[in-house]
């Protein structure tokens, strides 16, 4: 699997053409599935109006869905536990291109292995997750105390905190950095947060983002970003 991994979607021109670049071909040829899930596990965007204008293509701060895509479908990993796999996996496979909502990437995380989802990953070698916040910290194999918000209500009120989530890269991310709306994401308590991760951190603004295929990490960036080593 190729990995566009974004602060806040497809901000610019140089994300855009990083993009193309991973595609091979021009997105209005490239089909693409929304995956809105980690929407549902944070109080500020979801469930409600944000998932539909992030699955509509109606949220210009973060454009995902609205890039002009050939098509253009739903993929909610909550319901596929319900589901017989041939049903869903091979609508997963016809994709060109995952475009994987931001929220809360424990929840994401915690729904990607109960539905099998993750299973599926190590087998999608051309296609591309393109991540919009969480959806690119969820890639990482912890996020750090700072980002869990979702508990799971399995493990109990008084189970130890867990921040484990997919580890498919070796680095975390650190998004939105000095956001004006997110007066906590500043560099020094983004420094303080990677002195305590113990793996390599990437702190990225949101016209940032991290481009990995076969394991070769390359920033793509119009803005500011910084990666600290343990």
């Amino acid at each position: 699997m190729k990995l566009l991994l974004t602060s806040a979607g497809i901000k610019n021109d140089s994300i855009k053409a990083a993009l193309v670049n991973l595609l091979g071909k021009p997105i209005h040829e490239s089909s693409a599935l929304c995956i809105p899930t980690a929407m549902y596990g944070h109080p500020w965007v979801g469930p409600g109006t944000k998932v539909w204008d992030f699955i509509s293509g109606n949220e210009p701060r973060t454009p995902m869905a609205e890039l002009g895509w050939k098509s253009v479908g739903v993929l909610e990993v909550t319901a596929l536990p319900s589901l017989p796999t041939d049903l869903w996996i091979p609508k997963v496979r016809e994709a060109d291109v995952l475009l994987v909502a931001g929220g809360d990437a424990g929840y994401l995380a915690h729904w990607m292995h109960a539905s099998g989802m993750m299973d599926l990953l190590p087998d999608l070698h051309e296609t591309i997750w393109v991540g919009l916040s969480a959806g690119s910290m969820v890639m990482a194999p912890r996020i750090g105390g700072d980002f869990v918000g979702w508990m799971d209500p399995a493990r109990g009120a008084d189970a130890p905190q867990n921040d484990t989530t997919l580890g498919l890269v070796d680095f975390a991310i650190f998004p939105h950095l000095d956001h004006p709306d997110l007066p906590d994401n500043r560099l020094v308590n983004a420094e303080r947060w990677a002195a305590g991760m113990g793996i390599p951190c990437y702190v990225i603004d949101d016209e940032t983002a991290i481009k990995v295929v076969d394991g070769k990490v390359d920033v793509v960036s119009e803005g500011t970003w910084k990666r600290f080593d343990p």
